[in-house]
């Protein structure tokens, strides 16, 4: 812990974690507020820019595995049913039919559901564990790195 580092120091650093929270209120708020409050205050201190780029690494990764894990299930859903779709007269509006009685199968789209809720759980108690985690690393005056993270911002 270094001695230097004010107590509005840990508070800006504190909060700029905590901000990432501020998704489950509207959306984007896991960038738009950490961005805001890390411009504002990154030029006070090393300490605080360090925390800000965490915070905005951490949510960028995040969202990174959210898209490659979108990406790994739309070939499983082709494979899994989609296809089995049998009519679909895309051509001709008044005429279209979806035949499901002979093709599809419930128990693939469950089983695609499931590989979805496991994963994004899976992504929301990581972000809610380590966020928290940091946040409190923050407040005690220590330069936490998210596990995980792309440093895309350096």
């Amino acid at each position: 812990m270094d001695s230097a580092i004010t107590k509005h120091q840990k508070n800006v650093a504190t909060v700029l974690h905590v901000a990432a929270f501020s998704k489950y209120f509207f959306p984007l708020g896991n960038f738009i507020v950490p961005i805001i409050f890390w411009s504002i205050y990154k030029k006070e201190s090393e300490y605080i820019n360090h925390h800000g780029k965490e915070v905005l690494n951490f949510q960028l990764s995040l969202l990174c595995y959210r898209i490659a894990g979108a990406m790994l299930l739309l070939p499983v859903s082709i494979i899994f049913g989609m296809h089995h779709f049998n009519t679909w007269d895309v051509f001709h509006f008044s005429n279209v039919t979806i035949n499901l009685s002979d093709g599809f199968h419930w128990h693939h789209a469950s089983f695609i559901g499931i590989l979805a809720g496991i994963g994004h759980l899976l992504l929301f108690a990581v972000n809610i564990a380590y966020t928290i985690i940091a946040a409190m690393k923050a407040n005690e005056g220590e330069r936490y790195m998210y596990p995980f993270t792309f440093r895309f911002i350096k």
